[in-house]
C-alpha cells in the first residue's frame, strides 16, 4: 500500500501527534508499505526519511501557538492527486475533514483519527449555556459519514461516537517506546535538589487546554503541607510567562521544550511523580512515557488517562491543586519499588508493533470494502 498521512497542528515543539506519526510511519515501512506524509510547513518542500517521504506545504502560523494549519484545501488536494494514495490516513478533524469526501469520490479507502473529544473540547472554549453536545453530535455524525473509518485511541474518546451508534468506529490504542523510555537504576532529576525533595514533573505544552496551572497549584499546596517538593516543567507555550509570574516564589525549574527524547526520558525517570492535569486528554502519550520510566502519574479524572493508567500505575483527581496534592501524597505512601514496578508493568501493555498492526488492519479492511 501507499499510505498517505495528512495532519495539522504540528510545530517544532509538537509532542504526542508528531511522535505518533513517526512511529506509525516507521511501522508501516517495516511492513513493506510506502509512506508519504503531507504536513503544514513554513516553506514548500520535500524530504526523504528512513521511513518514506515527507511533503511540506507552506501554511500560515496559528497566532503565537507555534502550530501551522493547512488552510488551502485545493493545494492539499492537488498534493494528494500527485502522490496517489492507496489509502488515506487523516489526523485532523478541522480544515482537513473534507478529505474524506475527496477520498470517497476517488474510491480511496480512508480513516480519520479522532485525537480530541469534541464535546469536551467545545466545553473548554464555548459558554456552557450553548447546546454543546448537540453541536458535537452533528459534527461527529458528519465526520463518520465522510470517512471510511473513525479511529479512536481510548474508550473514553470513542464515547461520543458510540452514543451515535456509529457503525464504522475502530478502537486502536497508541503506545510507547519502552526502549528509550525505561526505568533507570540510578535516578537523577535534572533540577538541583536535596535527596529528600519530592520531584514533580510536568511534561506538557503550556496552553489553556492542558491546565498547567494545576501543577503549580499542586506544588504550592504540598509546600504548604510541609512536603519538601519541587517542580520541573518540560514544555513551552503561550501560558509560560503567566505561569512563571505566578510561581516566582516557588522552587520551579523551567526547561522549555525538551526535544531530545533521551533527555526527556531521563527527566521522567528521575521524578517521583509526573503530573498530567489536562482534562480533555484523549490518550496522553507523555503520561505513558512516564509509566515506561517507572514513574507513576496523577491525572485529571475527567480525561481518558484514568483508563490508560489502570488501577495501579497512578491516581486520578479532580482538577485542582488540593486534589492533585492529595493524590501525590497517596502515591508517595506506597513503597517506591511497588509503585515503580506497577507503572512499568502497565506501560509494557502498550506496544507500537501492536498499534501499527491495528492501524494496518483498519486500512486493509477499508481496501476490502472498497473492492
Amino acid at each position: 500500500m501507499r499510505i498517505v498521512q495528512v495532519a495539522n497542528f504540528l510545530s517544532p515543539t509538537s509532542g504526542g501527534l508528531r511522535t505518533t506519526l513517526r512511529h506509525l510511519a516507521e511501522g508501516y515501512a517495516g511492513h513493506g508499505h510506502e509512506v508519504v506524509q503531507v504536513l503544514p510547513a513554513a516553506v514548500d518542500g520535500e524530504i526523504e526519511t528512513p521511513w518514506g517521504r515527507q511533503v511540506g506545504l507552506r501554511s500560515p502560523a496559528l497566532g503565537s501557538t507555534g502550530y501551522r494549519l493547512l488552510l488551502d484545501r485545493n493545494r492539499v488536494r492537488r498534493a494528494l492527486e500527485r502522490v496517489g494514495p492507496t489509502v488515506l490516513e487523516v489526523h485532523d478533524r478541522t480544515t482537513l475533514r473534507g478529505l474524506g469526501r475527496w477520498a470517497r469520490a476517488r474510491g480511496v479507502p480512508s480513516l480519520v483519527v479522532s485525537h480530541e473529544r469534541l464535546d469536551r473540547w467545545l466545553g473548554q472554549w464555548l459558554p456552557a449555556r450553548l447546546p454543546l453536545t448537540p453541536l458535537a453530535d452533528h459534527s461527529n455524525a458528519a465526520l463518520a459519514r465522510d470517512f471510511g473509518t473513525v479511529v479512536c485511541t481510548t474508550a473514553w474518546a470513542a464515547e461520543e461516537f458510540r452514543r451515535l451508534s456509529v457503525p464504522n468506529l475502530a478502537l486502536v490504542p497508541l503506545a510507547v517506546d519502552t526502549t528509550t523510555f525505561r526505568v533507570r537504576t540510578e535516578r537523577r532529576a535534572e533540577a538541583s535538589r536535596s535527596p529528600r525533595d519530592v520531584v514533580l514533573v510536568l511534561a506538557s505544552r503550556l496552553s489553556r487546554e492542558k491546565r498547567p496551572e494545576v501543577a503549580v497549584a499542586t506544588l504550592r499546596t504540598l509546600l504548604g503541607r510541609g512536603v519538601a517538593a519541587r517542580l520541573v516543567v518540560a514544555g513551552d507555550g503561550p501560558l509560560r510567562p503567566r505561569l512563571q509570574a505566578a510561581a516566582r516564589d516557588l522552587p520551579v525549574e523551567w526547561l522549555g521544550f525538551v526535544a531530545d527524547r533521551a533527555r526527556l526520558a531521563g527527566l521522567l525517570a528521575g521524578a517521583d511523580v509526573v503530573l498530567a492535569p489536562g482534562p480533555i486528554e484523549t490518550f496522553g502519550l507523555a503520561a505513558l512515557e512516564a509509566l515506561a520510566c517507572g514513574t507513576p502519574v496523577v491525572a485529571d479524572s475527567r480525561s481518558a488517562l484514568p483508563g490508560v493508567l489502570g488501577p495501579h500505575a497512578g491516581r486520578s483527581a479532580t482538577g485542582d491543586g488540593a486534589a492533585f496534592a492529595d493524590a501525590v501524597q497517596d502515591l508517595l505512601a506506597t513503597p517506591e519499588a511497588s509503585r515503580r514496578a506497577a507503572a512499568r508493568d502497565r506501560a509494557e501493555e502498550f506496544s507500537w508493533p501492536h498499534t501499527v498492526r491495528g492501524f494496518l488492519a483498519v486500512h486493509e479492511s477499508g481496501r476490502t470494502r472498497a473492492a
